[in-house]
């Protein structure tokens, strides 16, 4: 009798022992939540900060009307880049792009949801018609680099494909 006893106390010393631990790894995990919260908001867009167009517009209207003016120098070695996409493909195709440059893609769709996935590149993202998607990036290599749609946009989904040409 005195072995259960002693055998009983160690089992529950063990399990005491378990629970605090799991106890303070789950105020450990709010503790690192509420920290991320509070410091890691940069990707966050701020309120009134997202651009909208009218995507029944955005043909006739705006930058994205004339793919021939898409692409414009805004700095000494920074340009926008005005993408409009729509089933099933990129407007202007090609991009033509210097490499080395801050090239500021701003991207909207007249349609439905699109994706703009530049292969080789960690540029991802998702348009929305009425909404503008800014992304930033610098083409370190020239060369071509094609775009993917990545969202489900109908039946021609498949062939939605656009290049980026990077030159010297």
């Amino acid at each position: 009798m005195v072995d259960e006893h002693k055998a009983h106390k160690a089992i529950l010393a063990y399990e005491k022992g378990w629970l605090a631990f799991s106890l303070a790894m789950l105020f450990v995990f709010i503790a690192l939540i509420a920290y991320t919260l509070a410091t890691h908001t940069a990707g966050v867009i701020p309120a009134g900060q997202l651009e909208r167009i009218d995507p029944t517009k955005v043909r006739t209207e705006g930058p994205w009307a004339d793919p021939t003016q898409a692409v414009v120098q805004t700095g000494p070695n920074q340009y926008t880049v005005y993408v409009l996409a729509f089933a099933f493909g990129y407007q202007p195709n090609p991009i033509e792009v210097p490499q080395g440059a801050e090239i500021v893609f701003k991207i909207t769709s007249p349609d439905v949801i699109h994706g703009f996935h530049v292969e080789g590149t960690n540029i991802n993202v998702e348009v929305l018609p009425g909404e503008v998607s800014t992304v930033r990036y610098t083409f370190k290599r020239p060369g071509e680099y094609r775009i993917i749609c990545n969202q489900y946009c109908g039946l021609g989904h498949q062939n939605m494909f656009g290049k980026i040409v990077v030159r010297e």
